[in-house]
């Protein structure tokens, strides 16, 4: 291999470990902090401000694209609105700039040691696992910095001509530079990573003027942007809308960033540190000034956006988990009970979706599901947080069992979910398999079968109505449309295995059918468990109630832990296992 080649081998692997370096580190970052972002996101429909914060941070820990990506889920699922993300994004922006600064520290003389800590530490133990491996990832960061300015600094005379080209000095330059940053970032879907390169770029004395950098800083902005317009593709038009929001605010950016280019030109030589600190300094300062800018104009930014992603399907029905209820107990359970019929209504939109994937390979039929599962599993979270802090207030006896079984009804409805998108994913396989089609009367019967299962979840989105004032007898319908739903199975599967015994069909169609049968079974379970809660007499609201603010719950006295091994030798057990 021609010492050429070598160095291109050398400047790729340099760059692959620059991005595995950025995704262990801003991975590892969200385990540790995204949780508190899905939390507070929840709090920000009224507070823009807040929304702004939240975003710095989250752009500081998991990077702009996956904090813009996690918007977007966040939006589909009805958990905030799409005025209410545009903050969100912004201040996520502003935070990845600051990230950045931190890379730009000349670190690169203690990779090794940043590596070797971060391995030790995540060899520790779970606890530490984590940000162990965040500081991993942080060496190699520079170990990828450094490899690429090794490979590229014998040839930077060479690349001088090229980089000519695209060099901001002039409007064709800095317009050809930027659209060609911005390509590549949209490549690797990181500005972090094409700012990282642009700094392997400065030590190898490829890039030796701001100018030359500055349509780099501009393009990989708007290039970031394809994760989250890309994270909107098979969601509602309010989420597309979000993603789009990240696009409209970083051409604005952008435009803003070219029309101010001769006065960052000038001001940068002033700016402390060297060039790579310059680069940085000035992108912050940038995308400051583009918040600053665009924060007045939130609303026709949005409105292009919306010209951007057009759609004529309703916005999908908002979160009811509003904080302002969390001091009033039994308006907060109203509330809670509300969620569990928004999220009913989910399964039942994902149910239709459903059975069109169930015939054929309908790909936004599909995407559609897959979307709708992300979504609830967010409103799952969201409503037990929401229960965490709803559960700090006094409640009454008949509030305190009612509390967990919404709890239960939620968890039932997410795992009816898992079996719809378990569904979707068997038909994918099925049409892989031509031995594992059915005949279309088998094919009717398992659809019949389907339809009782429709027939369940729209009885149980009926079900869910807060003003119910008794649900026994709503439980009682539940379970005699189970009970139905067996008999008519019993007699479908019947028919089917008459057929494969006599070898009408090979064994593989028997294979399938019997993993629908079993995905549709575990759906009903789940509509019988809920209805088992809905006989329950304390399942059920009290209006004089609502509005009545409740004091903190009483100090629980907390019993000390257990000796382990004396509980489990008590038990019968050692180590865990019977004796």
């Amino acid at each position: 291999m021609g010492a050429f080649a070598w160095s291109g081998v050398e400047f790729g692997a340099g760059l692959a470990l620059f991005l595995f370096g950025l995704d262990l580190l801003t991975r590892h970052l969200g385990a540790v902090s995204s949780g508190g972002v899905r939390r507070v996101l929840g709090r920000v429909a009224r507070r823009p401000g807040l929304g702004l914060g939240v975003g710095v941070f989250a752009g500081v820990t998991i990077q702009t694209a996956a904090a813009t990506a996690l918007l977007v889920g966040f939006v589909h699922a009805g958990l905030l609105g799409l005025a209410a993300s545009a903050p969100v994004t912004i201040g996520a922006n502003i935070g990845t700039t600051l990230a950045v600064q931190v890379i730009a520290i000349n670190l690169g003389d203690y990779r090794f040691l940043l590596i070797a800590a971060g391995g030790l530490l995540a060899a520790c133990g779970p606890r530490v696992r984590a940000a162990g491996l965040a500081v991993f990832g942080f060496g190699l960061l520079f170990v990828g910095m450094h490899a690429m300015s090794g490979a590229i600094e014998p040839y930077r005379e060479g690349l001088a001509p090229v980089l000519a080209r695209l060099d901001g000095a002039t409007v064709t330059g800095l317009l050809l530079g930027s659209l060609a940053a911005a390509l590549f970032t949209a490549l690797i879907r990181s500005s972090g990573a094409a700012l990282g390169m642009t700094f392997a770029l400065v030590g190898a004395g490829v890039i030796t003027r701001f100018e030359q950098a500055y349509p780099i800083v501009i393009g990989a902005n708007i290039g970031t942007c394809i994760t989250a317009v890309t994270a909107g593709f098979g969601a509602g038009t309010e989420a597309r809308r979000a993603g789009f929001f990240h696009l409209v605010f970083n051409l604005f950016g952008g435009l803003l960033g070219i029309a101010l280019a001769p006065a960052f030109y000038r001001a940068a030589p002033a700016l402390p540190g060297g060039l790579v600190a310059r680069i940085a300094a000035v992108n912050t300062i940038k995308m400051v000034l583009t918040a600053v800018a665009a924060w007045p104009l939130r609303a026709w930014l949005l409105a292009l956006a919306a010209r951007l992603a057009p759609g004529h399907s309703p916005p999908l029905e908002g979160s009811h988990l509003d904080e302002v209820w969390v001091r009033r107990p039994e308006d907060a359970l109203a509330a809670m009970l509300r969620e569990t019929r928004r999220a009913a209504r989910l399964c039942a939109t994902s149910h239709r979706a459903c059975a069109r994937v169930i015939l054929e390979p309908d790909r936004a039929a599909q995407q559609a599901v897959r979307r709708n599962e992300e979504a609830m599993n967010r409103i799952k979270q969201a409503t037990r947080d929401y229960l965490d802090r709803v559960t700090a207030r006094y409640f009454s006896k008949r509030q305190a069992h009612l509390a967990p079984a919404l709890d239960r009804t939620m968890d039932h409805l997410e795992r009816i979910h898992d079996h719809l998108d378990a569904i979707r994913a068997l038909s994918v396989q099925r049409y892989r398999r031509t031995s594992a089609r059915f005949f279309e009367d088998d094919l009717r019967g398992l659809f019949d079968l389907y339809r009782d299962i429709g027939a369940m979840l729209a009885r149980l989105v009926e079900a869910l109505d807060p003003g119910r004032e008794e649900f026994g007898a709503e439980g009682r319908a539940l379970i005699e449309l189970r009970d139905a739903f067996f008999r008519r199975r019993e007699a479908v599967a019947s028919r089917f295995h008459a057929r494969v015994a006599a070898h009408a069909y090979p064994p593989l169609s028997a294979v399938f059918f019997a993993d629908y049968l079993a995905a549709f079974e575990r759906i009903v379970r789940h509509v019988r468990g809920i209805a088992l809660l809905f006989l329950d007499p304390s399942f059920r609201l009290k209006p004089s109630k609502f509005g009545r603010e409740e004091p903190p719950s009483p100090p629980f006295d907390v019993p000390p832990l257990v000796d382990v091994d004396a509980f489990l030798d008590a038990d019968g057990c050692e180590n865990g296992r019977n004796r």
